[in-house]
């Protein structure tokens, strides 16, 4: 990892709030160091640790990546309601899910158009709208 990753990674922390641990910072220059968004699941990241020669336990990763979650500095997308998906974009927008490789990339935000949305039960709100397009090769 160069040393310019770690200091992306551990400002990223900080810009969160999240106290930076050798491990955190070890996960989040893996996740932003390079300045691009990613999606990643706890698997592809653990992988992507060991690779690296890094020590970290999976769940290590879960619980951190659930911990950048709560302090806003990624957003988990679930696929098939068993599949994590995590997307340093944090930005409301939709993705696409390539069923054969089992990826996630984002989807371009300007060309969708929601016209409409069901009313909220009383008592609740909106607070979010997931768009999740599946695609196949053809």
């Amino acid at each position: 990892m160069t040393p310019e990753a770690v200091t992306n990674g551990t400002e990223w922390l900080t810009q969160g709030g999240v106290r930076p641990t050798r491990q955190r910072v070890t996960l989040a220059s893996l996740l932003v160091g390079d300045g691009l968004d990613r999606h990643v699941t706890a698997e592809s990241l653990f992988a992507e640790v060991k690779d690296h020669g890094d020590s970290v336990s999976l769940a290590t990763v879960y619980n951190t990546l659930r911990a950048f979650c709560e302090a806003g500095l990624m957003q988990e997308v679930m696929v098939d309601g068993a599949k994590s998906y995590f997307d340093t974009n944090t930005h409301d927008h939709p993705h696409f899910f390539w069923e054969d490789d089992r990826t996630l990339v984002d989807a371009p935000a300007d060309q969708l158009k929601i016209v409409g949305l069901p009313d909220a039960p009383e008592g609740a709100e909106i607070a979010k709208v997931d768009v999740v397009i599946r695609l196949r090769r053809t």
